[in-house]
C-alpha cells in the first residue's frame, strides 16, 4: 500500500457563490463527509496547509491579474471582470489557500514524506490563465504547482494529467510554448470553455507537449480509458515526467449536471492506477492531484473517495 496525503483547508469554504450556484461550499463538505464516513480520512497522512504568496501566484499569472482579482474581491464585485466567476469577501484568501494545497502538497511529495497527495480545494483552477480567472476559477492551482516545482526542486519535466469534463484552457495556455511541461486532456467537446482541439498542440518549442482529446457527451470508459492508454501512456514513456499533477475533475462523472460523459468510480480507479504506475515507472511515484470539477455532490464525495483509495492502493 501507499502513503497518500490529504491536503484541505476549511478556510476553503470562505468562498461564498451564493445560493443555487453549482460551485458551492458544500462541495467541500461532501468530499470530507465521505472521508470520515468511510474511514479514510484516518487512514491518510495528513499535510499542514499553506497560504500560496503573491510571489508564488506569479510564478504564473501577471502581477497585473494577481492585483485585479484582489482588488475586485476587497471592493465586492460580485464578478471577476475577466470572466464568469462569481467572487465573496473570502474568495481572495480561499484561493490564496487553494494554490498553497497544492504546494504544500508538492513539497510533501517531494521530501518523499508521502508517496502521492490528493488537495481538497475551491475554487477550482484549471481554466485560469496568465490574465485571467474564468469558469469558477481565480488562479491555477496546478500550473502554480507545476512551476514552484520547477524552481523549488530542480524538475525539469512535469506532467499535467487533465480528466475534468471541460476542457482546462487555462493550463493550456500557461504551458503551451513550453517544452518542459506535458498537457493532457481528455474533454467533452464542443463544451465550455470552446477550447482543446485535437489540433491544439502546442506552439514553438512546446509544439507536441500539448495533446488533447476531445469527446462528444455520451462518452465514457471507452474513449478516455483507452486515451491514457493508446495516446497518454506512449507520450509518458517519450516525455518520462518527473512529477504528475492531476487537474482531477469528477464532473466527467455519470449524472453530473454540467457534463455529459459517463465515467464511473471504477473508471476513475482504473485511471489513477494507470497514473500511479507510470508515476512509478518514470517520476519515483511522485503524484500530486487536485480537486477541479465534480457539481453533483454525492457523485463529487464517490469518486474523489475512490480516486483516493486508488492513490493508496487500496483494492476493496
Amino acid at each position: 500500500m501507499l502513503k497518500t496525503g490529504l491536503v484541505a483547508d476549511p478556510a476553503v469554504l470562505a468562498h461564498d457563490t451564493g445560493r443555487g450556484h453549482p460551485e458551492q461550499p458544500a462541495r467541500y463538505s461532501a468530499v470530507m463527509d465521505r472521508l470520515h464516513f468511510t474511514g479514510l480520512f484516518d487512514y491518510l497522512t495528513h499535510i499542514h496547509p499553506q497560504l500560496a504568496t503573491v510571489e508564488q501566484l506569479a510564478l504564473v499569472h501577471s502581477p497585473k491579474y494577481i492585483a485585479l482579482a484582489e482588488r475586485e474581491v476587497k471592493q465586492l464585485h460580485g464578478q471577476l471582470s475577466t470572466g464568469d466567476t462569481t467572487i465573496s469577501p473570502g474568495s481572495f484568501d480561499a484561493a490564496l489557500r487553494a494554490a498553497g494545497c497544492a504546494l504544500a502538497a508538492t513539497d510533501a511529495v517531494m521530501h518523499g514524506r508521502v508517496n502521492n497527495a490528493f488537495c481538497v480545494v475551491r475554487p477550482p483552477g484549471h481554466h485560469a490563465s496568465q490574465e485571467r480567472g474564468m469558469g469558477f476559477c481565480l488562479f491555477n492551482n496546478v500550473a502554480v504547482a507545476a512551476r514552484y516545482a520547477q524552481k523549488q526542486y530542480g524538475i525539469h519535466q512535469v506532467a499535467v494529467v487533465d480528466w475534468d469534463v471541460h476542457h482546462g484552457n487555462g493550463t493550456q495556455d500557461i504551458f503551451y510554448e513550453d517544452p518542459s511541461v506535458l498537457f493532457f486532456s481528455t474533454h467533452q467537446h464542443p463544451w465550455y470553455p470552446g477550447t482543446g482541439a485535437a489540433g491544439e498542440t502546442g506552439a514553438g518549442a512546446g509544439v507536441g507537449t500539448t495533446i488533447n482529446c476531445p469527446f462528444p457527451a455520451g462518452a465514457g470508459r471507452r474513449e478516455i480509458l483507452g486515451a491514457f492508454e493508446q495516446v497518454l501512456l506512449p507520450k509518458l514513456r517519450e516525455f518520462k515526467p518527473e512529477l504528475i499533477l492531476i487537474s482531477a475533475g469528477f464532473d466527467s462523472r455519470v449524472n453530473d449536471p454540467l457534463g455529459h460523459f459517463l465515467l464511473t468510480d471504477e473508471d476513475f480507479i482504473d485511471l489513477t492506477r494507470l497514473l500511479i504506475a507510470a508515476a512509478d515507472q518514470y517520476a519515483a511515484g511522485r503524484v500530486v492531484s487536485v480537486l477541479e470539477g465534480g457539481y453533483n455532490l454525492s457523485g463529487l464525495a464517490s469518486a474523489a473517495s475512490a480516486h483516493i483509495r486508488a492513490l493508496c492502493d487500496l483494492h476493496n
